[in-house]
């Protein structure tokens, strides 16, 4: 596999795709008309308005800037390819550790959201799970001490 790829689910393509738009044809076009307002009061050296739109407009320019990059690097990783056997970015896993039961989503690092249950590959339990098939034990070094997961199913 290409190094300099980032794997990325279809999902998730998506999402960043509609930021990306969203930042260029809403967000930027909004802070460049205030930008624009504040320049047109005068005196720039104490206008605090001015001054926070340039900074919010180059935050902006930034992750934009950002986002092409990680599109144009971005590869698309079929799901459809397991068929539930083998654990892959972009698949489903329930893990039992400590008698409770967890599901999570392997994705691409630029869609990692702990919150939605969303881990990366590249996470330490992400990296534990890669190519790991259903009734394997999995041991994850955290914070904690050392965890044990047992895959239940992979979807």
């Amino acid at each position: 596999m290409d190094t300099n790829k980032l794997q990325i689910t279809k999902e998730g393509l998506e999402t960043l795709k509609g930021e990306l738009l969203d930042l260029k044809e809403v967000k930027r076009p909004k802070v460049v008309e205030r930008l624009s307002n504040a320049r047109s009061q005068g005196d720039l050296t104490e206008n605090s308005d001015y001054h926070n739109a340039k900074d919010e407009l180059d935050f902006l320019d930034g992750r934009i800037t950002e986002l092409e990059d990680v599109l144009q690097n971005a590869k698309v990783i079929a799901t459809s390819g397991s068929n539930g056997s083998e654990i892959s970015v972009g698949t489903k896993v329930t893990l039992k550790s400590n008698g409770l039961q967890h599901i999570y989503h392997i994705v691409g690092e630029w869609e990692a959201d702990p919150a939605e249950k969303k881990i990366s590959h590249t996470s330490p339990l992400g990296k534990a799970l890669i190519g790991r098939s259903r009734g394997e034990k999995v041991e994850v070094e955290a914070p904690a001490g050392k965890v044990v997961y047992e895959i239940l199913s992979i979807e």
